[in-house]
């Protein structure tokens, strides 16, 4: 409503152009309407107003003083209604948010460490929390309580959107004076070896996931586990002068034996690979925030096939 008179918003936004040009026919070119199409928005405006709005003059079309006193409000709402309208800029550079990335260890050895150097000097006011893997991220990530998930699981096509990283590969490291640590490293280990062994099991979030068991099928009763770790970082010190092996993600499996010197003998054929995902959901899909991060992650963490986000097929 302007002055008690109803308006539609095409109304106003011609209203505004012709205060602004005095000119029906710049007025039509702005808005890519024919001229007769405004000069009757201008004879309804007239109507509506009570007003003409715009005479002629020896010095061309002019103001009245109607107006004169309506243009700088109705400019300023014309503003105002232009820029709620309009998606919002972003910049990471004054990006200043925490978000919340739920992982294992493995993603923010593989996917965070390697990002978080260039977060900083892209958006230095923004941070990462990183929050273990659970059961219920999904419904963590629909309440708004995570952002993103960085996870090797399978994704539900029904609930979440994916970003594509990598796919990696599986190797065992075991102690350096263990009975396979000289088994040719360009070869994989036979499913009998690496049955013979008593293992040390890596689980993924509280469900107590365990990707090997699941590779092994019909064989798995066979499988000898003394122990199960949430997080591969403890697998060193469970290693060191045991007979166990443990089989992680290749790329976690060879900065463990380099650091610690222990061997490295890349798994069975039989266990296979798994692919390394970003996920979120619809009420993250829009935020430019959450996809300039997803970006980041994926252009920084060494993928070999990172794809355009979509939604998981």
């Amino acid at each position: 409503m302007l002055g008690g008179v109803h308006f539609d918003l095409n109304s106003l936004v011609t209203l505004g152009l012709l205060l602004r040009t005095k000119s029906v026919t710049r007025t039509a070119q702005q808005l890519g309407v024919s001229q007769p199409s405004v000069s009757r928005s201008l004879a309804q405006l007239r109507s509506l107003l009570g007003d003409p709005l715009l005479v002629r003059t020896a010095g061309g079309m002019e103001l009245t003083r109607r107006a004169e006193e309506l243009a700088p409000s109705l400019q300023d709402w014309l503003a105002t209604t232009a820029g709620l309208l309009e998606p919002p800029r972003f910049d990471p550079a004054t990006l200043d948010r925490r978000f919340r990335v739920a992982s294992t260890d493995f993603g923010v050895a593989a996917v965070v460490a390697p990002t978080l150097p260039h977060i900083g000097r892209a958006a230095p006011l923004a941070a990462i929390d990183i929050v273990p893997l659970t059961g219920d991220m999904v419904a963590r990530l629909t309440a708004g309580e995570i952002d993103l998930i960085i996870s090797g699981l399978d994704p539900d096509p029904a609930q979440t959107y994916e970003r594509f990283l990598f796919t990696e590969t599986f190797s065992c490291v075991v102690d350096r004076h263990h009975k396979l640590a000289a088994h040719p490293t360009d070869r994989s280990l036979s499913v009998e070896d690496f049955l013979s062994c008593p293992h040390i099991s890596f689980v993924v979030s509280d469900s107590g996931f365990d990707r090997i068991e699941l590779r092994l099928g019909e064989l798995a009763p066979r499988r000898r586990v003394i122990a199960r770790l949430p997080y591969f970082q403890a697998a060193p010190h469970m290693i060191r002068g045991s007979d166990a092996l443990m089989t992680l993600p290749t790329r976690a499996a060879e900065a463990i034996a380099r650091t610690h010197d222990l061997a490295c003998l890349p798994a069975p054929d039989l266990v296979g690979t798994f692919g390394y995902r970003l996920l979120w959901n619809e009420r993250s899909h829009r935020d430019p925030a959450i996809a300039w991060l997803c970006a980041m992650f994926a252009d920084h963490c060494g993928s070999d096939a990172a794809l355009p986000h979509s939604k998981a097929a």
